[in-house]
């Protein structure tokens, strides 16, 4: 399974990211969309989409976490990292820092897939690709745009 992790769109999305991203099994935000017609146009792309709301969206019917089984992985999806991982979670991706990430904490592996839009701390723009295979290691790619 491949998955487009993207975060931190604050009411953009190049056409050039959603075209990368059309392709996917699945693409999962991780907050900060702000506006539901970004919604709209990331779940046009045909994917099936998951998403988690993040401290500058305001739409209630988007869950601030999201937590299920793919692969057999446990994964966590959030905006805002958490000092640590829930008991039981293996993967645990967020936004919010505009920074990517991937760092063991703990049993947990911490991802964020960077800021495609306000990338921060020097950081270039970027999203990831995710691969996930029962029985075999996860596989982050980390993408510039």
């Amino acid at each position: 399974m491949r998955i487009a992790v993207i975060a931190d769109t604050h009411d953009r999305l190049p056409n050039h990211v959603s075209e990368a991203i059309r392709g996917a099994d699945a693409i999962w935000h991780l907050g900060d969309v702000t506006t539901p017609a970004i919604l709209r146009r990331i779940q046009e792309l045909g994917p099936p989409v998951r998403i988690v709301r993040g401290n500058c969206d305001t739409c209630d019917d988007w869950p601030e976490t999201d937590s299920f089984e793919v692969e057999g992985c446990s994964v966590l999806l959030i905006h805002v990292p958490p000092k640590r991982a829930p008991a039981g979670v293996s993967l645990l991706f967020h936004g919010h820092t505009h920074v990517p990430r991937n760092e063991l904490v703990g049993k947990t592996r911490f991802y964020n897939p960077g800021c495609i839009t306000r990338p921060n701390r020097g950081a270039p723009a970027s999203f990831a690709w995710l691969t996930l295979q029962r029985g075999v290691a996860p596989e982050w790619e980390l993408l510039f745009v």
